[in-house]
C-alpha cells in the first residue's frame, strides 16, 4: 500500500493561471482588504442567492459601522453545468466587481481545488472559506474571528480558526440512519488515527485563516476533493500553525453534493494516502514567502 501511495502520488499542482497574471490579485502580494470570503460553488444556482444575500447584507452593514473595514467575496464557479456563474455575476453588477468577483473554472476540480483557486486570488488580511449553501450563519464569522484573536501572538503571522459542528453531534445522530452514523464514526476515527487529532470537526466549511497561514497551507495542498480540509489541517499541524475550534450555528440544507457511501469511501482512501505520502516523502512541505 505504501508503494502504491508513493508511486501514484501527484506532483505539487501549479498555481492557477489567474494568479500568475501581473494584473490579477495574488496571495503572494501584500493584503489590500481586511477580509476575503471564498465561496466554492458547483451547481449552486438555487442555494447560492440565500447565502450571498445573507453574507453581503452582513458585510455591508459592518462596513457602514466601520468604514475602515474592507472586504471582497470571491465566488469560484467550479465547472458548474447550471446557471451558477450567471447568478454570481448578478451580485458583481449589484455590488461592483471590487467587492464581488467570480472566477470560473472550465472543468470541475472539486471543492478543495475551487477554494485553492479563490485563496490564490485573494486580497484579504484574513481569508474565510464559506460554503455556498449557507448552512452556517454568516454572522458567526465574529465567533471564528474571536477564536483567531485568542490565538495571539501568531507565530510568523500564522493562525487558523475553524467553525465546528461537534456540539451538534448528538442531535444529528438522532436524525441519521444507523448506516450513515456508522460511516460518520468510521470517518472520524480515520481522521483521528491517521491525520488530525486535535480538531473534532474537520469538515465544517467555515474556516478563517490569516493570509500567511493560507499561503503556507494552500501552497502545499494536494487533495482537491472532499478530504482537502483534513490535509489542510494536517499541513497546519506539521507547520505548527495554531488552530482554534469554535462552535457555530449550522443547519442542514437540502441539495448536498456528498454521496453518502461513495464520497465517504473516496475520503477514506484519501486520508490513508495523505498519511502514507507524507510519511514516505512522496509529498513534502515547502515554505513559501510573501512579496
Amino acid at each position: 500500500i505504501c508503494a502504491i501511495a508513493h508511486v501514484t502520488a501527484k506532483t505539487m499542482p501549479h498555481e492557477d493561471a489567474e494568479c500568475r497574471k501581473d494584473s490579477a490579485p495574488n496571495i503572494h502580494d501584500p493584503a489590500t482588504r481586511e477580509l476575503s470570503v471564498v465561496v466554492p460553488s458547483y451547481n449552486e444556482e438555487n442555494r447560492l442567492p440565500l447565502m450571498m444575500d445573507e453574507a453581503l447584507d452582513y458585510l455591508e452593514k459592518r462596513q457602514k459601522q466601520d468604514p475602515s473595514f474592507t472586504y471582497e467575496v470571491i465566488v469560484v464557479n467550479d465547472g458548474s453545468k447550471d446557471q451558477t456563474a450567471k447568478v454570481a455575476k448578478e451580485y458583481c453588477k449589484k455590488y461592483g466587481s471590487d467587492k464581488v468577483r467570480v472566477i470560473s473554472l472550465e472543468k470541475n476540480r472539486g471543492k478543495g481545488g475551487a477554494v485553492r483557486t479563490g485563496v490564490f486570488s485573494s486580497r484579504g488580511k484574513t481569508i474565510l472559506m464559506a460554503d455556498a449553501d449557507g448552512a452556517t450563519k454568516f454572522a458567526d464569522i465574529e465567533k471564528v474571528e474571536e477564536g483567531l484573536k485568542n490565538l495571539r501572538p501568531w507565530p510568523e503571522g500564522m493562525a487558523i480558526s475553524c467553525g465546528s459542528r461537534a456540539h451538534l453531534e448528538k442531535d444529528s445522530i438522532a436524525k441519521r440512519s444507523y448506516f450513515r452514523t456508522l460511516l460518520m464514526y468510521g470517518f472520524h476515527f480515520l481522521v483521528w488515527f491517521l491525520c488530525v487529532k486535535e480538531i473534532r470537526d474537520t469538515q465544517c466549511g467555515f474556516k478563517l485563516l490569516t493570509r500567511e497561514a493560507a499561503l503556507q497551507t494552500f501552497s502545499n495542498l494536494h487533495i482537491e476533493r472532499w478530504a482537502f480540509d483534513v490535509e489542510l489541517l494536517y499541513i497546519a499541524q506539521r507547520l505548527k500553525i495554531p488552530i482554534a475550534e469554535v462552535a457555530v450555528n449550522w443547519t442542514e440544507i437540502e441539495g448536498s453534493k456528498l454521496v453518502p457511501f461513495w464520497s465517504w469511501l473516496q475520503m477514506g482512501r484519501d486520508l490513508l494516502f495523505i498519511r502514507l505520502r507524507y510519511m514516505t516523502g512522496a509529498w513534502k512541505l515547502e515554505a513559501k514567502k510573501c512579496n
